[in-house]
């Protein structure tokens, strides 16, 4: 089983900077970041769970103020996924790789 710790402190910490993060700076564009990389972390959980399901669903947009926690259900979705798959997921689509894109969209909202 995959050590999923480093995923759910990085969603955790992603979480809680939006969070804090006031509305001018959420319109203006670190909401609609947050969303997207919501979205991949979904898609990602649902690949995992659902291989044979070639449709992805896509995460509905909730608003700005909810976004926060769609990070953070979506990133424990899929921290869960992983730890539940035993490390059986393709090259690169493990742990490291997760944080490393909850990093990335961290620093595009100059969080």
């Amino acid at each position: 089983m995959d050590d999923v710790t480093p995923l759910l402190a990085a969603v955790d910490a992603f979480a809680d900077r939006l969070r804090a993060l006031p509305q001018s700076r959420l319109s203006r564009g670190a909401a609609a970041e947050a969303l997207t990389l919501a979205r991949e972390l979904a898609a990602w959980t649902q690949r995992i769970e659902e291989p044979d399901v070639p449709a992805v669903r896509e995460m509905p947009e909730a608003g700005m103020f909810a976004v926060a926690d769609q990070v953070a259900v979506a990133g424990h979705d899929l921290a869960e996924a992983l730890a539940a798959c035993g490390g059986r997921v393709p090259e690169g689509a493990g742990v490291p790789e997760a944080v490393a894109l909850v990093e990335a969209a961290a620093q595009r909202c100059g969080l």
